[in-house]
Protein backbone atom coordinates (compact mmCIF):
# COMPACT_ATOMS: atom_id res chain seq x y z
CA UNK A 1 0.00 0.00 0.00
CA UNK A 2 1.13 3.60 -0.24
CA UNK A 3 0.94 4.67 2.86
CA UNK A 4 2.18 7.08 5.06
CA UNK A 5 5.09 5.69 5.95
CA UNK A 6 6.46 5.40 1.95
CA UNK A 7 8.23 8.53 1.66
CA UNK A 8 11.08 7.82 -0.28
CA UNK A 9 11.80 10.03 -3.47
CA UNK A 10 8.95 12.59 -1.91
CA UNK A 11 9.79 16.29 -1.45
CA UNK A 12 7.93 18.47 0.90
CA UNK A 13 9.19 17.06 3.97
CA UNK A 14 12.03 18.83 4.94
CA UNK A 15 15.48 18.04 5.87
CA UNK A 16 16.39 14.89 8.22
CA UNK A 17 17.65 16.53 11.45
CA UNK A 18 20.65 14.80 13.61
CA UNK A 19 20.43 15.16 16.92
CA UNK A 20 23.78 15.34 17.78
CA UNK A 21 24.66 12.65 21.18
CA UNK A 22 21.01 11.67 20.86
CA UNK A 23 19.91 9.45 23.43
CA UNK A 24 18.58 5.79 23.26
CA UNK A 25 15.29 7.50 24.67
CA UNK A 26 13.82 10.41 24.96
CA UNK A 27 11.26 9.49 27.86
CA UNK A 28 10.98 6.03 30.18
CA UNK A 29 7.86 5.77 28.70
CA UNK A 30 9.51 5.28 25.17
CA UNK A 31 11.45 2.23 26.29
CA UNK A 32 8.26 0.84 28.19
CA UNK A 33 6.81 0.40 24.56
CA UNK A 34 9.57 -0.94 23.40
CA UNK A 35 9.82 -3.62 25.91
CA UNK A 36 6.07 -4.16 25.14
CA UNK A 37 6.26 -4.86 21.85
CA UNK A 38 9.20 -7.23 21.86
CA UNK A 39 7.30 -9.35 24.98
CA UNK A 40 3.71 -9.23 22.98
CA UNK A 41 5.54 -10.57 19.57
CA UNK A 42 6.57 -13.73 21.48
CA UNK A 43 2.92 -14.92 22.15
CA UNK A 44 2.98 -15.78 18.59
CA UNK A 45 -0.23 -13.84 16.86
CA UNK A 46 1.49 -11.97 14.61
CA UNK A 47 4.68 -12.12 12.24
CA UNK A 48 7.56 -8.90 11.59
CA UNK A 49 5.15 -7.98 8.00
CA UNK A 50 1.93 -7.99 9.45
CA UNK A 51 3.42 -5.61 12.73
CA UNK A 52 4.83 -3.36 10.09
CA UNK A 53 1.60 -3.15 7.75
CA UNK A 54 -0.09 -2.36 11.67
CA UNK A 55 1.76 0.65 11.61
CA UNK A 56 0.88 2.09 7.65
CA UNK A 57 -2.01 1.73 8.24
CA UNK A 58 -2.34 4.54 11.30
CA UNK A 59 -4.22 7.64 9.36
CA UNK A 60 -1.26 9.66 7.39
CA UNK A 61 -2.09 12.75 10.12
CA UNK A 62 -1.03 11.10 13.01
CA UNK A 63 1.74 9.04 11.33
CA UNK A 64 3.62 12.12 10.16
CA UNK A 65 3.13 13.69 13.16
CA UNK A 66 3.41 11.10 15.91
CA UNK A 67 6.59 10.36 17.34
CA UNK A 68 8.45 6.61 16.39
CA UNK A 69 7.01 5.02 20.07
CA UNK A 70 3.90 6.73 19.59
CA UNK A 71 3.34 5.11 16.53
CA UNK A 72 4.87 1.56 18.21
CA UNK A 73 2.31 1.94 20.56
CA UNK A 74 -1.03 2.38 18.75
CA UNK A 75 -0.01 -0.07 16.18
CA UNK A 76 0.29 -2.54 18.85
CA UNK A 77 -2.80 -1.76 20.74
CA UNK A 78 -4.45 -2.45 17.30
CA UNK A 79 -2.76 -6.21 16.78
CA UNK A 80 -3.71 -6.92 20.67
CA UNK A 81 -7.00 -6.01 19.88
CA UNK A 82 -7.24 -7.73 17.10
CA UNK A 83 -5.51 -11.14 18.18
CA UNK A 84 -8.36 -10.86 21.42
CA UNK A 85 -5.44 -9.99 23.92
CA UNK A 86 -6.92 -6.71 24.85
CA UNK A 87 -10.59 -6.17 25.10
CA UNK A 88 -11.86 -2.24 25.00
CA UNK A 89 -12.68 -1.90 28.47
CA UNK A 90 -9.02 -3.06 29.56
CA UNK A 91 -7.71 -0.56 27.37
CA UNK A 92 -10.48 1.77 28.63
CA UNK A 93 -9.94 0.80 32.78
CA UNK A 94 -6.27 0.48 31.97
CA UNK A 95 -5.40 -2.69 33.53
CA UNK A 96 -6.25 -6.68 32.86
CA UNK A 97 -9.42 -7.81 33.56
CA UNK A 98 -8.93 -11.51 32.17
CA UNK A 99 -6.24 -13.68 31.93
CA UNK A 100 -4.01 -13.46 28.80
CA UNK A 101 -4.77 -15.79 25.55
CA UNK A 102 -0.83 -17.28 26.22
CA UNK A 103 0.27 -17.14 29.62
CA UNK A 104 2.44 -19.97 28.76
CA UNK A 105 4.40 -17.40 26.14
CA UNK A 106 6.37 -15.06 27.74
CA UNK A 107 10.13 -13.60 27.72
CA UNK A 108 12.16 -13.49 30.71
CA UNK A 109 14.21 -10.84 31.04
CA UNK A 110 17.49 -13.25 31.05
CA UNK A 111 16.12 -14.41 27.62
CA UNK A 112 15.66 -11.12 25.70
CA UNK A 113 19.72 -10.61 24.68
CA UNK A 114 19.66 -14.44 22.99
CA UNK A 115 16.16 -13.69 21.42
CA UNK A 116 17.23 -9.98 19.85
CA UNK A 117 20.54 -11.53 18.68
CA UNK A 118 19.06 -14.89 16.59
CA UNK A 119 16.68 -12.32 14.81
CA UNK A 120 14.21 -13.35 12.86
CA UNK A 121 15.35 -15.06 9.97
CA UNK A 122 13.06 -15.44 6.01
CA UNK A 123 15.74 -17.12 4.03
CA UNK A 124 13.97 -20.26 2.96
CA UNK A 125 14.61 -23.41 1.20
CA UNK A 126 14.80 -23.11 -2.32
CA UNK A 127 11.25 -24.44 -4.16
CA UNK A 128 11.39 -22.86 -7.80
CA UNK A 129 13.88 -21.91 -10.13
CA UNK A 130 15.18 -18.08 -10.56
CA UNK A 131 13.10 -16.27 -12.89
CA UNK A 132 15.98 -13.65 -13.65
CA UNK A 133 19.34 -13.20 -13.77
CA UNK A 134 21.91 -10.51 -13.26
CA UNK A 135 22.05 -8.46 -16.31
CA UNK A 136 18.62 -9.55 -17.29
CA UNK A 137 16.18 -5.98 -17.86
CA UNK A 138 13.64 -5.81 -15.85
CA UNK A 139 10.75 -3.27 -15.43
CA UNK A 140 8.54 -3.12 -11.67
CA UNK A 141 4.66 -3.30 -11.96
CA UNK A 142 2.66 -0.69 -11.68
CA UNK A 143 -0.79 -0.10 -9.33
CA UNK A 144 -2.17 0.73 -6.42
CA UNK A 145 -0.78 -2.70 -3.69
CA UNK A 146 -3.91 -3.54 -1.88
CA UNK A 147 -1.64 -4.71 1.45
CA UNK A 148 1.59 -4.49 2.51
CA UNK A 149 4.17 -4.16 0.23
CA UNK A 150 7.97 -3.55 0.24
CA UNK A 151 8.12 -1.78 -3.34
CA UNK A 152 8.39 1.69 -2.75
CA UNK A 153 6.13 3.96 -4.63
CA UNK A 154 9.25 5.57 -6.75
CA UNK A 155 10.27 2.50 -8.30
CA UNK A 156 6.73 1.27 -9.34
CA UNK A 157 6.93 1.38 -13.26
CA UNK A 158 10.40 1.64 -13.79
CA UNK A 159 12.50 -0.11 -15.72
CA UNK A 160 15.69 -1.54 -14.18
CA UNK A 161 18.51 -3.71 -14.51
CA UNK A 162 19.28 -6.70 -11.99
CA UNK A 163 22.27 -6.54 -9.96
CA UNK A 164 21.84 -9.02 -7.52
CA UNK A 165 20.15 -12.58 -6.33
CA UNK A 166 19.62 -12.21 -2.84
CA UNK A 167 17.77 -15.74 -2.17
CA UNK A 168 14.73 -17.24 -1.33
CA UNK A 169 12.84 -15.27 0.63
CA UNK A 170 9.00 -14.90 3.14
CA UNK A 171 7.16 -13.09 0.33
CA UNK A 172 6.25 -10.19 2.96
CA UNK A 173 3.19 -8.67 0.74
CA UNK A 174 1.53 -12.44 1.96
CA UNK A 175 2.88 -12.92 5.22
CA UNK A 176 1.29 -9.56 6.12
CA UNK A 177 -2.02 -10.76 5.35
CA UNK A 178 -1.74 -14.32 7.29
CA UNK A 179 -1.88 -15.70 3.94
CA UNK A 180 1.32 -17.88 4.03
CA UNK A 181 4.37 -17.39 3.97
CA UNK A 182 4.76 -17.41 -0.30
CA UNK A 183 8.56 -17.79 -0.75
CA UNK A 184 10.16 -16.08 -3.70
CA UNK A 185 13.62 -15.06 -5.17
CA UNK A 186 14.26 -11.66 -4.03
CA UNK A 187 17.19 -9.24 -6.25
CA UNK A 188 18.77 -6.54 -6.04
CA UNK A 189 17.67 -4.02 -9.08
CA UNK A 190 19.77 -1.27 -10.06
CA UNK A 191 18.08 2.11 -11.51
CA UNK A 192 19.06 5.60 -13.10
CA UNK A 193 18.20 8.24 -11.43
CA UNK A 194 17.12 9.85 -14.61
CA UNK A 195 14.54 6.88 -15.07
CA UNK A 196 13.33 7.72 -11.57
CA UNK A 197 13.17 10.94 -10.81
CA UNK A 198 13.22 12.62 -14.52
CA UNK A 199 15.48 15.20 -16.04
CA UNK A 200 15.46 16.63 -12.47
CA UNK A 201 17.99 13.48 -10.97
CA UNK A 202 21.45 14.52 -10.44
CA UNK A 203 23.48 13.25 -13.38
CA UNK A 204 24.99 9.79 -12.67
CA UNK A 205 22.77 9.02 -9.90
CA UNK A 206 22.10 5.10 -9.48
CA UNK A 207 19.86 3.56 -6.79
CA UNK A 208 19.88 -0.44 -6.07
CA UNK A 209 16.44 -1.75 -4.30
CA UNK A 210 15.74 -4.99 -2.92
CA UNK A 211 12.65 -6.29 -5.37
CA UNK A 212 10.64 -9.42 -5.00
CA UNK A 213 10.23 -11.96 -7.87
CA UNK A 214 6.41 -10.82 -8.10
CA UNK A 215 7.20 -7.13 -8.48
CA UNK A 216 8.85 -7.89 -11.88
CA UNK A 217 8.36 -8.46 -15.36
CA UNK A 218 11.04 -8.72 -18.56
CA UNK A 219 11.38 -5.53 -19.49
Amino acid sequence: MNGPQDLGGRAGFGPVLIEQDEPIFHADWEGRVLGLTLCSGVLGHWNLDESRHARECLPHTFYLSGSYYDIWLTALETLLARHGEVSAAERAQGKALAPGLRPERKLDAAAVFGVLSKGGPVDRSVTAEEGFKVGDRVKTRRGSMKGHTRLPSYAMGREGVVTGVRGFHVYPDSSARGTGEAPCWLYGVTFTGEELWGEGAEPGTEVTIDAFEPYLDHA
